[in-house]
């Protein structure tokens, strides 16, 4: 039912998110926890974890139900990918409490519309980019370090008005699971990033492997299988088919 691949890939998630979310605890909660260098360390650690992995990553629930919405994850690689996500958010909790011996400050539970537009505001624009590069097909290094960049931006921006998570699985180590506004903003960003993309701005030849991180040149089995795997095998049947369908000329006598 599992293979190997398949296991990474969800291990990948699991680890991936794990560190994204310690890291953006611990340099949060330093001596120069501000928000610049916060963004920093995120998208950097989100860039690293990507090229250590040697796999395009999602790392963050809302992006994955947004590939869902778009078509771009299946419904069981949607339920597995944020299970293992949300569990790496709550092994870095673990860790991080363990190792400050001091409990993680939770964020005030009221609702606060500010939150939620920014919070939703950040992911957008982080999600906006991972979808772009993606659907441009870009090489898989620029794609990876786009990526970060991305986050490192939404980040920025929406730290104005809240503690710019963008992240779910990151707001449950941070003990910050709000519905209201660290859920429900993530996802609702992320939604409205990866759709708004492939809407406005894919072309009909990029549609087809939307997502996937395909280069003019096949990449290798493991780069990009994570975002690509459902996509690739639709390309592969398309083609096949296309060939039946194609009849054979006539040799004239």
């Amino acid at each position: 039912m599992f293979s190997k691949r398949k296991i990474a890939a969800l291990a990948a998630e699991f680890l991936g998110t794990g560190v994204l979310a310690f890291v953006v605890l611990a340099v949060s909660r330093s001596q120069i926890g501000i928000p610049y260098f916060v963004a920093i360390a995120a998208g950097l650690a989100l860039m690293l974890l990507g090229l250590g992995l040697n796999r395009d990553v999602q790392l963050n629930p809302a992006l994955t139900l947004a590939l869902w919405t778009a078509r771009r994850n299946s419904t069981v690689k949607t339920v597995l990918f944020v299970v293992a996500q949300l569990l790496g958010g709550m092994a870095a909790y673990a860790l991080f409490k363990y190792f400050s011996q001091t409990p993680v400050q939770a964020m005030p539970t009221e609702f606060n519309s500010r939150i939620l537009v920014a919070e939703a505001f950040g992911t957008f624009i982080f999600a906006f980019i991972a979808a772009g590069v993606a659907y441009q097909r870009q090489n898989w290094l620029v794609r990876v370090a786009t990526t970060g960049g991305g986050l490192t931006i939404g980040i920025i921006l929406a730290s104005v008005a809240s503690a710019a998570f963008l992240n779910p699985a990151v707001a449950l180590a941070a003990n910050s699971w709000v519905w209201g506004t660290y859920v429900a903003g993530p996802v609702l960003g992320a939604i409205i990033g990866v759709n708004l993309y492939g809407l406005l701005f894919a072309t009909a030849d990029t549609r087809v492997t939307a997502m996937a991180g395909m280069s003019a040149t096949p990449a290798s089995p493991v780069k990009g299988d994570v975002m690509a795997e459902a996509s690739t095998a639709k390309v592969v049947k398309t083609e096949k088919a296309a060939a039946k369908k194609k009849p054979a000329s006539k040799k004239k006598k």
